[in-house]
């Protein structure tokens, strides 16, 4: 009796059934049609989440989620069934904005807001036929579906740090001695590293997804709800610092024998499934009982002229939604028909930067990898013996140019491309950050990086242009190409990257990288205009 207190309701007079059922038939063979047909012109979208669940165990989860989505609306059927379609024109006009930001997202080559905006489309097209009842009704289901889009990764840094402060904390705190340099640290019986897997990120996604869930299953006051969704966060994130924790104590206390192979994978799991275990355990005693709910009658006559009336409306809303669906990705396809002329890669030529000399076969100590096959440029500089020491500049600083140039960007062959080892396997990233050079014409802001390779450390300064416009922000860059591809301007964009080595006991040789770039990036500026480009 109590299981189905949720899903008692007072169904409309029995002469309406025949009729109001045949218009709830057609209402959802629409709604299934153009749900169908929105993914189906958005399938290289959702192909792209799906390629991204398969590849990497953090998302996995996302084959679940659809399910249980389906399932979740499929137990609401019969309070969906009470309730009469009545198209929205706010669905409509949700459609369309979604629609321009996955074309902008599109034409930037933003895979995550093309994702979201795809998946949101399918919400705003059950209000747009169905209505915002059915919307309300339907809220969990819908929302849940957000939770299949692979997102999460820009937490990664701040979940590694976080491990790695709770970690040597709880080693200093417990009396072994440890040495920390960024995400590495150092015990008397051998090193460690807080890496991508240890970051605990598909930890608390897999949490949320089971907190959410229950939360929403098992409770019914909102209190209670965020009460479990926060427990579902902050749980995950404390205890897989304990987990880091225990885990370098054991190899410790072994003297590396245990916890350093395999071992280290199970063991993480193992400990994670008992947290949950725990977590969800000590929830399920705050559940209650599903609140009494009723629909109000509706008289015979009235749902039968409401639904008959509606016919049209769900007519005209699903033709709206179609139209909608398909005009953004024509206009894609428009604005992507040159992306297939991208040139072949070749080796661009600039002039030294007086005073500073280019060193003879001297390459820089850390290239970075670039998607695609830009045109490009590597060389290694020191300053002219006759150019007097500026103020600041150390003697003998080397200072590295790369550059990177693309007279035209695509998916997987552009300036922000993801790359699986941006750093390369030798060096390892200390510290990022944002600086401002004061150079002679202006400030200008350079996205700072510190790699290290044993007591070796390399300051990097990176910044884009994109468009003719200087830049170290990625968001203005992505809108930059967004509004060339979309307007069929140039969108020609460029890698600058300069850098120099220095000892971990010296400060940073930021004042070199300053003159450098002063010198060097006028030179820049005018060889890139000069080089060919096209719309």
């Amino acid at each position: 009796m109590s299981a189905r207190l949720d899903s008692i309701a007072v169904m409309p007079d029995a002469a309406v059934l025949p009729a109001g059922r045949r218009h709830q038939a057609l209402a959802a063979l629409l709604l299934a049609l153009i749900l169908a047909a929105t993914v189906l012109l958005y399938h290289a979208t959702f192909w792209s989440m799906l390629e991204l669940w398969s590849r990497s165990q953090t998302f996995a989860h996302g084959y679940l989620i659809v399910p249980i989505s389906a399932w979740l609306a499929w137990r609401r059927r019969s309070q969906l069934a009470a309730l009469a379609p009545r198209p929205s024109w706010l669905g409509l006009l949700l459609l369309a904005m979604l629609g321009l930001a996955w074309l902008l997202a599109d034409a930037a080559n933003v895979q995550v807001v093309e994702q979201y905006a795809a998946t949101a489309m399918l919400p705003a097209c059950v209000l747009a036929i169905l209505g915002p009842a059915a919307v309300r009704l339907l809220a969990f289901p819908l929302a849940y579906l957000f939770l299949a889009v692979p997102f999460g990764e820009v937490f990664l840094q701040p979940l590694i740090d976080f491990t790695a402060s709770f970690t040597v904390m709880a080693l200093q705190l417990t009396g072994v001695p440890v040495f920390r340099d960024g995400s590495n640290f150092s015990l008397p019986t051998g090193n460690w590293s807080i890496v991508e897997a240890c970051s605990g990120l598909r930890y608390l996604i897999a949490a949320l997804a089971l907190g959410a869930l229950f939360a929403h299953l098992h409770c019914h006051s909102t209190r209670r709800r965020l009460a479990i969704m926060a427990a579902a966060l902050l749980v995950p994130i404390v205890a897989n610092g304990v987990r880091a924790y225990l885990i370098v104590m054991l190899g410790h206390l072994s003297n590396m024998r245990l916890a350093v192979g395999i071992d280290h994978l199970v063991y993480g799991w193992l400990f994670f499934g008992l947290v949950a275990l725990l977590l969800f355990g000590l929830a399920s005693r705050w559940r209650e009982p599903p609140p009494l709910r009723a629909l109000p009658s509706v008289p015979a006559s009235a749902a039968r002229a409401d639904m008959r009336a509606n016919i049209p409306a769900l007519v005209r809303a699903s033709l709206a939604c179609l139209f909608l669906a398909a005009l953004w990705p024509a206009l894609a396809w428009a604005s992507h028909r040159g992306d297939s002329g991208a040139p072949v890669g070749s080796v661009l030529a600039l002039p030294d930067p007086a005073p500073w000399q280019r060193l003879s076969g001297v390459v820089p100590a850390w290239q970075a990898p670039f998607a695609g096959k830009p045109a490009t440029f590597a060389a290694s500089y020191a300053r002219a013996s006759d150019g007097g020491v500026q103020a600041g500049v150390q003697a003998g600083v080397q200072v590295s140019l790369q550059l990177a140039w693309y007279a035209r960007q695509a998916r997987d062959a552009e300036l922000l491309a993801h790359q699986s080892l941006p750093y390369g396997a030798r060096w390892t990233p200390l510290a990022h950050g944002k600086h401002t050079a004061q150079l002679a014409h202006g400030p200008c802001s350079v996205r700072e990086s510190v790699l290290a390779q044993g007591s070796e450390r390399l300051l990097v300064w990176r910044l884009y242009r994109q468009g003719g416009v200087v830049t170290a922000e990625p968001v203005l860059v992505k809108l930059l190409l967004a509004k060339a591809k979309l307007l069929g301007t140039r969108q020609d964009g460029a890698d600058i990257i300069v850098s120099a080595t220095y000892d971990e006991l010296a400060p940073p040789p930021r004042a070199a990288l300053q003159a450098f770039l002063e010198a060097a990036l006028p030179a820049i500026e005018q060889r890139l205009q000069e080089l060919p480009h096209g719309p």
